[in-house]
């Protein structure tokens, strides 16, 4: 077979040719065309030189397939998507790419408005993956790299009137390929918007607008420099500007600064003689001044998240509803910032970001990290034949996005080493726009760079730095302009499956050294594909779903959001860490301290409500009157008289919007606080876990906090049970145990059933599915001594049954084969009238080599008991260490809305410091639990093992029993799939543990 010639332009070191110089994109009078809508398709599997006539007008393409464009042809079914986080799916060999390389033609026919002007023509792509050559009506217009930038090409001799023919082949692999090895799913084709634009002469070119802020004199500046004609003028008419000239600073007076917070827009107008422009600005001023990161005089705390393109259905092709919902999300989960990882978005995102107010770190399209695989042998970023592709990616990413005001901040790219090329991406980028800082994590000397950023900085680094003590490092000239730059986590809280761990902790050291600055949670969505079995059912497909050779498995599924963008439980955890007001309630003073954590912004427009419950019953709510606070500011606002307690009774005061806002209802709650009403004449206690309840504690010992409980061995000593009689029980011939409503073999003391309720035994517990952090497969695995220690596979031995000082005690062993370490257990039962007592106290005998997953029992009880009612902190899953939004309430749910379907099948749906749960059936008959004083429960209808076995959720199989876990304590979360392990605090260190419980019958 001959060999097929491939392009040259394919392993060329060129980033382009024939395209026009990059440009802001903005709206105007002058004729558009949109070229989005249904083409023709066909994929070759090869590059191939000879195009076979497709870009002719005449070509027959009626055998070929149809393919929506803005879209990837894998998720239309050409092909598969494919997932690598670091690893190049072809060999680094730069600038050679495989033979094998997947390449889709594409051909659009359009009718050229009757109407459309002679003259000067564009023909814009947003966006293509990863390089195209493109033909209008048989004449070849160039081609082009960078993905994620747009190119233009000059068209308008090229339009004819009435019918004309775009063609367009792109390439899956390219040289570029390897500037582009962003983490994500590797798609291909046409996923931005094309556009056909007339260019009418003595017309706007280019628009570069600066709006400067002077915090001190509260007036704005304005310059709007206009290529393409020397009669422009300017009008902002709600400044007073009208038909000012162009290329000249403008004082326009008071004008209302533009922050994130406060997202004020000014419309402006561009005039010439031959077209109109409308675009919208911002006044704001960014800088970098006394070693920290300010705008307009103030610093910022970044309260930020990573967000890469994603939509289940579509990959990066995101409709603008879509990313509308994102910004909404962000906004109504207090996050105020997002670096646009790993590549420039859509420029609708960015309007987005304007509007709706959210600081922006603009990335360029650039990242090489399969390189440090090999060492970062021959990594273009210090290679000079790749420095006019970087610089091109780089001029591209500045000319579109410059005139957003929500850019405070450029970045280079993303773990792409290091090397001369990035510095004069950094060095060209500061003359050419000196209004913004510039951030690149990979130089960590921070030479060529404005803001010192880390990955995963684990906390007590952070602490160092925050101090400016960090290690120094060989350049004693680098270490000292470092130690002076303002120190920024570009991702930080590895948001992988169950967690996030350790943001609290985070936050109190943002909080605390004026240095930190904030972060960027990784990640905000989870890249899952959506699809269907043959009976309709949906589950979201990762990394090695799609045959892949080479893949990263779920490793694409770390986001605040699952796939179909529903909130994680990390998401709302992360919302109640940033929360931008800070409520502290002491009942016992009458007052609650309130503090304005946001930068900019006064509390006005907020509404302060404070609300009394009795074991969760409501006993009463009012407004609270609380003072306007200005940024930063704190006040002592006065309780009215609260109800009398009723049982545990709990103050909660929430901060709520009191009128409508464009991302958010009146009615919104943006913070909360907790305290517990004593009884009369005792003071109140903070909830724990609550950031809001417990001022001057950490998560740690918050999440931690349990009631004291009472002596071992005394089955009758519960909360308002004090001076009850222990039931005598009986043992009769049957071999059955009686003690209160429950019923035990004798001979084994396993617990048969509770008011005829047939239970599987409580069984204590030490194992569960590890989560994603616990694999932790870029991190410090605990998951692994887990194993290898034998936890999944204990076995437990009886050692004796009898009375013991008026309970029924059943020792056991609990150990994994070939170990020698151990655990004995003691379950002691006793019963108080309806209620049958257990208290479970266990020792760890011999050494142990890891911390414990879990510590608890287990119990199996019928199907039917579907239906979940807790007072306890909830509503939604918690853990030690990621507890911050579980609040003191009575909470409901069915068995099936307890689960959390992360896309891989993980320990997962935990609620904490439960008071008492009930579990009903239909009918009301059911079984509750009691705590001395709490516990923490998950219910599902599969076991543990088939949770730790299953890929994707959709496997699960509902069994016939209810998998009750009722626990002690958990090991903490963690974030250490991509970033630290779980802090000392939140070890579950084997030991000493007891757990005591009551069940009581329902029905």
């Amino acid at each position: 077979m001959p060999a097929i010639r491939k392009p040259a332009y394919l392993e060329d070191f060129a980033p382009s040719e024939g395209t026009l110089a990059p440009r802001a994109r903005f709206s105007s009078d002058a004729p558009s065309l949109d070229l989005n809508g249904t083409w023709r398709f066909r994929l070759l599997d090869r590059a191939r030189a000879d195009t076979d006539g497709f870009e002719e007008p005449g070509h027959d393409d009626s055998d070929w397939s149809e393919l929506p464009v803005p879209a990837h042809w894998q998720m239309h079914g050409h092909g598969a998507p494919a997932y690598t986080n670091i690893s190049y799916p072809f060999p680094i060999d730069p600038p050679y790419v495989p033979d094998d390389n997947p390449t889709g033609d594409h051909r659009r026919v359009f009718d050229l408005p009757r109407e459309w002007p002679e003259g000067a023509a564009v023909l814009r792509f947003d966006g293509v993956d990863s390089c195209f050559r493109a033909w209008l009506n048989g004449t070849e217009l160039g081609f082009s790299t960078g993905s994620r930038l747009a190119a233009e090409f000059e068209v308008g001799h090229l339009l004819r009137p009435g019918r004309n023919t775009l063609a367009v082949r792109v390439h899956q692999w390219s040289a570029a390929s390897y500037l582009e090895d962003q983490d994500m799913w590797w798609l291909s084709g046409i996923f931005r918007d094309v556009t056909l634009l007339a260019r009418p002469a003595d017309g706007v070119g280019d628009l570069a607008v600066s709006a400067a802020y002077d915090h001190t004199t509260g007036t704005g500046t304005l310059r709007v420099d206009v290529a393409g004609s020397a009669d422009a003028l300017v009008s902002v008419p709600e400044l007073g500007l009208v038909d000012a000239a162009a290329g000249v600073d403008h004082g326009v007076g008071a004008v209302e600064p533009w922050t994130a917070e406060t997202p004020r827009l000014y419309d402006l107008e561009v005039r010439t003689p031959g077209e109109r422009v409308r675009t919208r600005t911002g006044f704001r001023t960014v800088e970098v001044s006394g070693g920290l990161l300010r705008v307009n005089g103030r610093p910022l705390l970044l309260r930020g998240v990573n967000r890469h393109e994603w939509h289940p259905d579509h990959g990066r092709a995101v409709p603008r509803e879509t990313m509308r919902e994102d910004v909404l999300l962000m906004k109504r989960h207090n996050v105020n910032a997002v670096r646009t990882s790993h590549y420039p978005p859509h420029p609708d995102f960015l309007d987005l970001c304007d509007e709706l107010g959210l600081w922006v770190v603009d990335e360029c399209d650039l990242e090489t990290h399969g390189f440090e695989e090999v060492g970062w042998r021959g990594n273009p970023s210090d290679d000079p034949r790749w420095r006019e592709a970087y610089l091109d990616r780089m001029r591209r990413t500045v000319a579109r996005d410059r005139n957003h005001p929500s850019v405070v901040l450029w970045s280079l790219g993303n773990e792409s080493g290091t090397g001369e090329n990035l510095r004069a991406m950094a060095e060209w980028t500061r003359a050419h726009d000196p209004s913004r800082p510039i951030h690149y994590e990979g130089d960590r000397d921070s030479a060529y760079v404005d803001v010192y950023s880390r990955m995963y900085a684990p906390h007590e680094e952070v602490d160092a730095i925050g101090r400016r003590e960090e290690a120094p490092t060989a350049d004693p000239a680098a270490d000292g302009h470092r130690r002076g730059l303002p120190f920024v986590l570009c991702e930080y809280g590895h948001a992988m499956g169950t967690g996030p761990g350790g943001l609290e902790e985070y936050q109190r050291l943002f909080e605390e050294h004026e240095r930190c600055q904030g972060g960027f949670v990784w990640e905000w969505i989870d890249h899952g594909v959506r699809r269907r079995e043959p009976d309709g059912t949906a589950w979201f497909a990762y990394g090695g779903d799609f045959g892949e050779a080479l893949h990263d498995g779920n490793f694409v599924a770390d986001g605040l959001l699952l796939p179909d963008r529903t909130p994680s439980p990390g998401l709302e955890a992360y919302a109640k860490t940033v929360e931008p007001v800070r409520v502290v309630p002491d009942p016992a003073a009458g007052t609650v301290r309130v503090t304005n954590t946001w930068d900019f912004r006064d509390t006005a427009g907020l509404a302060f409500v404070w609300r009394v419950e009795g074991e969760g019953i409501p006993l009463g709510e009012g407004p609270l009157d609380v003072p306007v606070l200005a940024a930063g500011e704190s006040a002592e606002a006065v309780l009215p008289a609260l109800p009398e307690p009723s049982g545990e009774t709990w103050l909660t005061v929430s901060v709520r919007l009191a009128e409508d806002q464009p991302w958010a209802p009146a009615g919104h709650e943006l913070a909360w606080g907790q305290a517990e009403v004593g009884a009369p004449g005792e003071p109140g206690a903070a909830a724990p876990g609550v950031p809001g309840g417990q001022e001057g504690t950490s998560a740690s010992e918050r999440s931690g906090a349990l009631r004291e409980p009472r002596e071992p061995g005394d089955p009758g000593a519960w909360p308002g049970a004090e001076g009850a009689v222990v039931l005598p029980a009986s043992a009769g011939q049957d071999g059955i145990v009686r003690i209160g409503p429950g019923l035990l073999d004798a001979g084994t003391g396993a617990l048969l059933s509770v008011g005829g309720l047939p239970v599987d035994a409580p069984a204590v517990d030490l194992w569960r599915a590890p989560t994603d952090n616990d694999v932790a497969r870029h991190g410090d695995s605990v998951a692994v001594p887990w194993r290898a220690a034998g936890l999944h596979r204990l076995t437990e031995r009886l050692l004796s049954t009898g009375w013991e000082d008026g309970a029924f005690v059943v020792r056991t062993r609990l150990a994994p084969a070939a170990q020698e370490f151990g655990m004995r257990a003691a379950y002691r039962w006793g019963a108080d009238g309806e209620r049958l007592l257990l208290t479970v106290e266990a020792e760890a005998e011999g050494e142990w080599p890891c911390p414990l997953p879990r510590f608890g029992v287990h119990v199996g009880l019928p199907a039917s008991l579907g239906e979940a009612e807790w007072f306890g902190r909830g509503p939604g899953e918690a853990y030690r260490d990621v507890s911050q939004a579980a609040r003191v309430g009575r909470f409901s749910s069915t068995v099936d809305g307890l689960q959390t379907p992360y896309l891989r099948p993980q320990e997962n749906g935990n609620r904490v410091d439960a008071r008492w749960l009930a579990l009903r059936a239909a009918d009301g008959t059911g079984l509750r639990v009691e705590g001395d004083p709490v516990f923490d429960f998950t219910a599902r209808r599969w076991d543990t093992a088939a949770l730790d076995a299953a890929d994707h959720p959709h496997e699960l199989v509902p069994g016939d029993r209810i998998h009750l876990h009722l626990d002690q304590a958990h090991q903490g979360v963690g974030s250490a799939s991509c970033g630290p392990g779980v802090l000392p605090a939140h070890r579950l260190a084997a030991g000493s543990h007891r757990l005591r419980l009551a069940l009581v019958p329902l029905g």
